[in-house]
């Protein structure tokens, strides 16, 4: 196990993981702050704030007042995220972009998962998280009535999904481009209603089904040589 100023290297062989020190700066970075404000709200001193950072050597105590500077948690700096976002993995190198058939679109989406949908904003483009299900060569889902992804039939939109190996270097991603259309055949929405993942994660009277009537379905796949 890692210090405090000197954590361990990555556990498969790879690159070392970031200091300590990288998080703090990076961090102070993020939040915008001069290294004399950050020593100010952590109640230090900015020439010992520099050494600990210079050195790698911070001592519980400092860390603390550190990360709480710095609106994070002492474990975070010490040992990183506990959910970090995908895709921090390095490129292996010898992988290419190869065009998904439509075919290999709908396999890859499968029945069901979580996906992303590209709509219409009053200034700039939205996007918007949402479980979806795939209906024949159609993409479904629900929301509540009012939201911003509760939009009318006929509206233009798009939807994405994907998946990160992040092991490997390796994934794909898939684009649906097409028009809105609210379902409304009772039969249908009793049908959609009982199957495997029709539930979203977030709660809330989400009563309103909107289908994705593809026009266009694209795919890439990175893969290795």
């Amino acid at each position: 196990m890692g210090t405090p100023g000197r954590p361990d290297r990555d556990a498969e062989g790879g690159p070392p993981t970031p200091t300590v020190a990288e998080r703090v700066e990076l961090r102070r970075v993020q939040q915008g702050l001069s290294t004399a404000e950050l020593a100010h709200h952590a109640r230090m001193s900015p020439p010992y704030l520099r050494r600990l950072v210079e050195d790698g050597s911070f001592d519980p105590d400092g860390l603390a007042r550190v990360a709480a500077a710095l609106g994070t948690t002492y474990d975070e700096l010490l040992h990183g995220r506990a959910d970090p976002p995908p895709g921090l993995g390095e490129a292996t190198g010898h992988t290419y972009l190869a065009r998904l058939s439509e075919r290999e679109c709908w396999e890859r989406l499968g029945t069901h998962g979580v996906g992303r949908l590209g709509l219409r904003g009053d200034q700039t483009p939205v996007i918007l998280p949402v479980n979806f299900l795939v209906d024949g060569r159609s993409i479904v889902y629900r929301t509540e009535p009012g939201s911003p992804a509760a939009v009318e039939s006929g509206a233009p939109l798009s939807f994405e999904a994907d998946h990160l190996d992040d092991a490997r270097s390796r994934g794909w991603s898939i684009l649906v481009t097409g028009v809105a259309e609210s379902v409304t055949d009772v039969e249908t929405l009793s049908a959609l209603t009982r199957r495997t993942g029709s539930r979203p994660w977030a709660e809330g009277r989400r009563t309103r089904w909107i289908r994705v009537v593809p026009r266009e379905v694209t795919g890439r796949d990175l893969r290795t040589r």
